[in-house]
């Protein structure tokens, strides 16, 4: 299937690694342009030199996008350098687990606000552009309870819940927004890549607790992150999709 991506603008942020980096790698593949922003210098670099490989226009920069200026800078820069913008995936995460200030701040700050304000700067040129699509990385830790990390799943439902809202404010614009919920995804240097290594009774319960008896890979994230970017998921907006291998049921 054709997606039609091809010289489509696209900015992925927290794009240097894991379920980002496959979104940005995907996108690219498609023959899209692509801007990316992290953290670390280090991860971008390896990045860039894996989506050059595609050979379409890519940008990268570092950003912590706690920071509202840092982000809104990026953003315009991102632009820029793309020659306009059709699609913002908002997918860092603080990984806010520990019931009490720090971890509620780290979920607020990241996984919310950066979202949101990340839109605020990407929507008027992606109505500049005729419209477009904003696709948020939540997690089906905000479908569910969620006992071991309750600020993630808090703030996870409420991407959740903005993502519905959005959507319908958005529609007018011709700006489809939609939602992916990711279930435990295994990566180098990833959450339970380090269990794996250090809390194997962890790892291990999680693995046995999903029909398929593995846990997922970001690319199969990125894939489902391309299709709703893409015009062929033209009618689809103001959803929110498990990919998790059946993992909550």
């Amino acid at each position: 299937m054709d997606l039609k991506l091809k010289d489509k603008r696209v900015i992925v942020t927290g794009g240097s690694r894991g379920i980002g980096l496959s979104i940005a790698r995907e996108f690219a593949k498609e023959g899209a342009a692509v801007s990316i922003c992290a953290r670390g210098q280090e991860s971008l670099g390896n990045a860039r030199s894996l989506l050059e490989k595609f050979g379409g226009k890519v940008h990268v920069a570092t950003c912590d996008v706690s920071d509202p200026p840092s982000l809104q800078q990026y953003i315009e820069d991102a632009v820029a350098a793309l020659n306009g913008l059709n699609i913002l995936v908002n997918n860092p995460s603080g990984f806010g687990r520990t019931d009490d200030e720090a971890g509620w701040q780290a979920g607020l700050d990241i996984d919310l606000m950066a979202l949101v304000r990340g839109s605020w700067a990407a929507v008027p040129h992606i109505e500049k552009a005729g419209g477009g699509a904003l696709i948020h990385t939540s997690s089906i830790s905000g479908l569910t309870s969620s006992l071991r990390t309750p600020p993630y799943g808090a703030v996870k439902a409420a991407v959740i819940q903005y993502t519905k809202t959005q959507a319908l404010q958005l529609a007018s614009k011709n700006i489809r927004v939609n939602c992916i919920a990711p279930g435990s995804i295994e990566f180098a240097g990833g959450t339970w890549d380090d269990a794996k290594k250090n809390n194997p009774t962890l790892y291990q319960g999680i693995q046995n607790s999903i029909p398929f008896g593995r846990l997922g890979k970001p690319d199969e994230v990125a894939k489902l992150a391309v299709f709703l970017g893409s015009d062929v998921a033209s009618w689809i907006t103001g959803e929110t999709i498990a990919v998790d291998g059946g993992q909550m049921l």
